[in-house]
C-alpha cells in the first residue's frame, strides 16, 4: 500500500499517534539569582533609571509590587538614583550629542521631569563649546558651497543641537561662497 493510499483510508489515518503535536510540559522554573542580587548586578555595571531598572527586572519577578518595593529599598540605600543616573548619562554623552538629543533620551529611559529641566539648564550654558568642538573634529573646514553648508548643518542638527548654535558656528563661512 503506498503512502497516499494508507492516508486515504480514514481507519488509518485515525490510527496514527502524533506524539510531537501533544504540548510539552512547562520546563522547570530555573532558582536564579534574587532580584536584588540582579539589580545591584546590573547598577553595578552602570547607573540605571528608576523606570530603566525597573523594566529590566519586572522579567524575573512574579509580583510587580515586589519589584517596586526592591528599587524603593534600592533607592533608600543610595544604591539607585535617578540625579546620578542624569549626571552619568550626561558624562557619557555629551561631547557627542546637542542638548534637544540628550534630553529627549533621559526621557524615554523614564527620568523625572525635574530632573530634565535642571540637566536642560546645564547642557544650555556648554551647547556653543560642544557643538564646536564637534563641528571641528567631523569637519575641521569652512564649507565651500551651499551643499557643503547645508550638509554640515543637517550633520549637526541631527546630533541635536539647536539652530541657534549652528547659525552662530556656521554664519561666519556664509560669505565664503
Amino acid at each position: 500500500m503506498s503512502d497516499w493510499e494508507f492516508f486515504q483510508d480514514d481507519e488509518n489515518f485515525e490510527q496514527l499517534e502524533i506524539t510531537s503535536a501533544q504540548t510539552p510540559s512547562p520546563a522547570p522554573k530555573k532558582a536564579g539569582p534574587s532580584l536584588k542580587a540582579r539589580a545591584i548586578d546590573l547598577l553595578s555595571r552602570r547607573e540605571h533609571s528608576r523606570v530603566e531598572l525597573r523594566r529590566k527586572l519586572l522579567r524575573h519577578a512574579e509580583d510587580p509590587d515586589q519589584v517596586d518595593s526592591l528599587l524603593d529599598e534600592l533607592a533608600q540605600q543610595n544604591w539607585q538614583s535617578d540625579e546620578r543616573f542624569v549626571r552619568s548619562h550626561l558624562n557619557r554623552r555629551a561631547n557627542k550629542f546637542g542638548t534637544y538629543r540628550l534630553l529627549q533620551e533621559l526621557r524615554q529611559h523614564g527620568v523625572d521631569e525635574n530632573h530634565i529641566q535642571a540637566a536642560q539648564t546645564d547642557l544650555k550654558e556648554t551647547e556653543f563649546e560642544r557643538a564646536y568642538d564637534i563641528w571641528e573634529r567631523k569637519f575641521g573646514q569652512a564649507p565651500t558651497d551651499q551643499k557643503a553648508y547645508a550638509k554640515q548643518y543637517r550633520f549637526m542638527a541631527n546630533r541635536g543641537f539647536g539652530s541657534e548654535v549652528l547659525r552662530r558656528i556656521l554664519e561666519r563661512f556664509n560669505d565664503s561662497f
